[in-house]
């Protein structure tokens, strides 16, 4: 979708990796590992992200990082249109609100981490019909033209930091 309207594949990238999740930070050289992609292009956009005031840069050991600039003046509005991109909001909109009480979603897997996918894998807590949930995921999945795994845990039996602890990088994304 963003491909039409921004011809830096790198530069997608970028947005879906800091966008996505404002609390991840990375530097060149972990970025050249997950996109697969030189570090002089990887530098260059993010030298212009950082210039614009979309990310910003410190210095921790000989390593310089960086992290989304969560108060910029478009931060929300980039970071809607990267929700969509990725079909994150379609199934918020669609699945999570029909199915039960629920209480919770966790994106977590390679998109919690920033890295564009063909899946969503998402933590459900609540008292869930699974059976609804599987269908409305049947017709999500066809729309998005993404697969949907998901784990379900009633609100007793969830537990964040063991879910923390799997490096997973859980990223809430909708609460009740």
């Amino acid at each position: 979708m963003l491909e039409a309207l921004i011809s830096s594949k790198t530069r997608i990238k970028i947005l879906v990796k800091f966008f996505l999740n404002d609390n991840l930070t990375s530097y060149l050289r972990g970025l050249e590992e997950e996109f697969g992609e030189s570090t002089n292009s990887i530098r260059l956009e993010l030298n212009r992200f950082e210039k614009a005031g979309f990310l910003q840069s410190f210095n921790k050991g000989n390593k310089k990082l960086f992290k989304v600039n969560n108060r910029h003046p478009l931060f929300l509005e980039i970071n809607s249109i990267v929700k969509k991109m990725v079909g994150i909001d379609y199934v918020v909109d669609y699945i999570l609100q029909r199915i039960g009480k629920l209480e919770k979603v966790y994106l977590i897997g390679k998109l919690a981490t920033g890295l564009n996918t063909d899946v969503i894998d998402l933590v459900l807590v609540g008292d869930i019909n699974i059976p609804y949930l599987v269908e409305l995921i049947g017709k999500a999945e066809k729309k998005i033209d993404k697969k949907i795994k998901f784990i379900v845990y009633s609100e007793a039996e969830f537990n964040l930091e063991k879910i923390k602890e799997s490096d997973t990088h859980p990223l809430l994304i909708w609460s009740k």
